[in-house]
Protein backbone atom coordinates (compact mmCIF):
# COMPACT_ATOMS: atom_id res chain seq x y z
CA UNK A 1 0.00 0.00 0.00
CA UNK A 2 1.28 3.36 -0.62
CA UNK A 3 0.39 6.50 1.09
CA UNK A 4 1.00 9.88 -0.68
CA UNK A 5 0.39 12.81 1.38
CA UNK A 6 0.79 16.21 0.16
CA UNK A 7 1.80 18.72 2.91
CA UNK A 8 3.25 22.06 3.67
CA UNK A 9 5.47 21.22 6.29
CA UNK A 10 6.92 17.54 5.44
CA UNK A 11 9.60 17.79 7.85
CA UNK A 12 6.90 18.13 10.88
CA UNK A 13 5.19 14.52 8.88
CA UNK A 14 8.40 12.64 8.52
CA UNK A 15 9.20 12.10 12.02
CA UNK A 16 5.76 9.83 13.02
CA UNK A 17 6.00 7.56 10.45
CA UNK A 18 9.37 6.77 11.56
CA UNK A 19 8.51 5.26 14.67
CA UNK A 20 6.28 2.30 16.00
CA UNK A 21 3.76 0.78 14.24
CA UNK A 22 3.63 2.66 10.88
CA UNK A 23 7.40 2.28 10.40
CA UNK A 24 7.21 -1.64 10.85
CA UNK A 25 4.70 -1.64 8.49
CA UNK A 26 7.09 0.20 5.93
CA UNK A 27 9.99 -2.01 7.00
CA UNK A 28 8.28 -5.37 6.44
CA UNK A 29 7.07 -3.59 2.97
CA UNK A 30 3.49 -3.77 3.47
CA UNK A 31 3.30 -0.05 3.17
CA UNK A 32 4.86 2.90 1.52
CA UNK A 33 4.49 6.48 2.80
CA UNK A 34 5.72 9.56 0.87
CA UNK A 35 5.43 13.16 2.12
CA UNK A 36 4.83 15.62 -0.63
CA UNK A 37 5.77 19.52 -0.25
CA UNK A 38 3.46 21.49 -1.38
CA UNK A 39 5.36 24.51 -1.63
CA UNK A 40 7.43 22.70 -4.48
CA UNK A 41 3.74 23.22 -6.60
CA UNK A 42 3.14 27.30 -5.90
CA UNK A 43 3.03 29.29 -9.01
CA UNK A 44 4.61 32.34 -7.36
CA UNK A 45 8.88 33.45 -6.81
CA UNK A 46 8.04 32.97 -2.92
CA UNK A 47 6.34 29.70 -3.10
CA UNK A 48 3.34 30.72 -1.47
CA UNK A 49 0.35 28.05 -0.57
CA UNK A 50 -1.72 30.68 1.62
CA UNK A 51 -4.72 32.71 1.00
CA UNK A 52 -7.01 34.84 2.73
CA UNK A 53 -10.83 33.73 3.04
CA UNK A 54 -13.69 34.74 1.13
CA UNK A 55 -16.36 36.21 3.02
CA UNK A 56 -14.81 38.10 5.05
CA UNK A 57 -13.94 35.72 8.21
CA UNK A 58 -10.31 35.19 10.05
CA UNK A 59 -7.88 32.89 8.82
CA UNK A 60 -6.29 31.89 6.41
CA UNK A 61 -7.36 28.79 3.44
CA UNK A 62 -4.79 27.12 0.89
CA UNK A 63 -4.77 28.12 -2.43
CA UNK A 64 -6.56 25.36 -4.99
CA UNK A 65 -3.57 25.64 -7.49
CA UNK A 66 -0.94 24.09 -5.72
CA UNK A 67 -2.89 21.46 -5.01
CA UNK A 68 -4.41 20.78 -8.16
CA UNK A 69 -0.98 20.53 -9.85
CA UNK A 70 0.03 18.29 -6.79
CA UNK A 71 -2.63 15.71 -7.31
CA UNK A 72 -2.43 16.27 -11.09
CA UNK A 73 1.30 15.60 -10.92
CA UNK A 74 0.88 12.31 -8.70
CA UNK A 75 -1.76 11.20 -11.25
CA UNK A 76 0.31 11.07 -14.29
CA UNK A 77 2.72 9.24 -12.57
CA UNK A 78 0.53 6.38 -10.98
CA UNK A 79 -3.19 5.40 -10.67
CA UNK A 80 -5.01 5.83 -7.54
CA UNK A 81 -7.49 3.78 -5.50
CA UNK A 82 -8.57 6.82 -4.22
CA UNK A 83 -7.67 10.34 -3.57
CA UNK A 84 -8.81 12.00 -0.18
CA UNK A 85 -8.31 15.57 0.72
CA UNK A 86 -8.41 16.72 4.69
CA UNK A 87 -9.80 19.91 5.39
Amino acid sequence: MRIDIITCLPKLLESPFQHSILKRAQTKGLAQVVVHDLRLYATDKHKKVDDYAFGGEAGMVLMIEPIALCINDLKSKRVYDEVIYVT
